[in-house]
């Protein structure tokens, strides 16, 4: 019986977390490059953790309720972590087209660039995984994980772009080492 119970919570759970994100699509992505399908989006892993979590979490809240409020409480903190997973999940992408993109991130407004209004990269490691942060004209930055989904193919249309709006060709660009994970100049060189 307890197996059913949870079997349930977590098919609802899924279930509501899949209505929910195809209605935030419908509702706050209606923008051309939202539409062109070529994005750049945090791996599938982020979002089914964070509703592993927040199933857990729930279960554990249910089964410390009268007798064991720690595992209440536990199960509380785990729900918000992996609520928090999937809002970050749900939340970040660039969303792009031929002549700019859109940065959507969580608690800031979408902004609409154009490739020309990169001014810089820089490369960092994190725990293993390559950072290339893109500087912004106006001062923001865009973190890019190796490990997203189309971030290559995203670097290489905004590399295209870039040349075509600074009226430069991609021989000019003595920088520009894919293999390497160089787009862009780096700040040094600017």
């Amino acid at each position: 019986m307890d197996f059913l119970l949870v079997a349930l919570v977590a098919g609802g759970t899924f279930g509501l977390c899949y209505l929910a994100d195809k209605g935030f699509t419908k509702v706050f992505r209606g923008k051309a490059q939202h539409q062109s399908g070529l994005s750049v989006r945090l791996s599938k892993h982020y979002g089914a953790l964070g509703l592993v979590l927040v199933t857990l979490g729930i279960a554990a809240i249910f089964a410390g309720l009268g007798k064991k409020w720690a595992l209440s409480v536990g199960g509380g903190v785990i729900s918000l972590v992996g609520i928090g997973l999937i809002v970050y999940y749900m939340t970040f992408g660039v969303f792009y087209d031929e002549n700019s993109f859109i940065l959507t991130t969580f608690g800031k407004k979408s902004t609409t660039y154009r490739y020309g209004d990169i001014v810089s990269q820089q490369l960092y490691s994190s725990y293993g995984n390559i950072v290339i942060e893109l500087t912004m004209n106006d001062g923001r930055t865009v973190p890019l994980q190796a490990g997203m989904n189309g971030v290559y193919p995203f670097l290489d249309k905004a590399f295209a772009g870039w040349c075509a709006q600074k009226g430069l060709q991609p021989e000019d660009c003595p920088f520009h080492d894919p293999q390497n994970s160089c787009w862009f100049p780096t700040r040094e060189e600017n």
